[in-house]
């Protein structure tokens, strides 16, 4: 058998402990891995602004490396429903005819970077909330059906589209090992077909019996995307964390 030995294990221990010294700080929150809930909403064609009762629940799942506590770099994938309809509450009279609707399912993954703004990780840190800010990039993935005019079937539809996330909310540690948020989230596309209404789409009349000329003329071109903007859509919701700990040495 080989014999141990004790100098090297000495050595160490020492060395273990001079790292966890007063002189030395292990950054105790590593990793976190955690999931949220919340609801999601778009804005578009069929949307201006946020519409609260044109909503679809929203879930999420990441993992987080905390570099400091400052800065972390969250990985995730989220999925959220997509609903519009210009029948629940038109933008003008015009969309009313129209009558468009989507209902869909939007798959994100995403990079983002995390910024805290106080030093509440911080077991000295007087603070257990801070606020926080994020920025990164995504990738998005849209399946769903919905049609462009109240004449037309409903159809099947899929596409995919880069994301800017930014955003923000607020942390409170719960415990050595939970961290609750609130965060709202937007999500800029570089896309005009979220809500299946695109303004490269070839003109449709919007009515099957003209009422006469002004009607016709006025229902081409109407049932279709801004070619001056893309569309957005957005995150609302509470996230939970559980704090990995590879390390715990702290001065005093």
């Amino acid at each position: 058998m080989k014999k141990i030995n004790f100098k090297n294990l000495r050595s160490l221990v020492l060395g273990c402990f001079l790292v966890c010294s007063p002189a030395a700080l292990v950054v105790a929150q590593s990793y976190e891995i955690g999931g949220g809930l919340g609801t999601a909403v778009y804005s578009g064609d069929m949307i201006r602004k946020i519409d609260a009762g044109q909503s679809g629940l929203q879930g999420t799942l990441f993992g987080k490396r905390n570099f400091d506590n400052v800065w972390s770099l969250k990985l995730g994938v989220s999925v959220a429903e997509l609903m519009a309809a210009d029948s629940i509450q038109p933008i003008d009279a015009m969309a009313n005819l129209r009558n468009a609707y989507v209902d869909g399912r939007i798959t994100e993954f995403s990079a983002l970077m995390e910024f805290n703004f106080l030093d509440f990780a911080n077991h000295k840190s007087e603070f257990r909330f801070s606020p926080y800010a994020f920025f990164g990039l995504g990738y998005s993935f849209v399946q769903g059906e919905g049609r462009i005019n109240a004449s037309l079937p409903v159809e099947d539809y899929r596409l995919s589209t880069l994301v800017i996330p930014f955003g923000g909310g607020v942390k409170y540690i719960l415990s050595e090992q939970l961290t609750l948020g609130m965060e709202l989230g937007f999500r800029p596309t570089t896309s005009d077909f979220l809500d299946k209404l695109d303004s490269t789409l070839p003109a449709v009349t919007r009515y099957d019996t003209p009422i006469d000329a002004t009607t016709v003329a006025l229902s081409k071109g109407l049932n279709y995307g801004n070619p001056y903007t893309n569309d957005w859509y957005y995150f609302l919701g509470l996230t939970l964390s559980y704090t990995i700990t590879k390390a715990r040495c702290y001065t005093y």
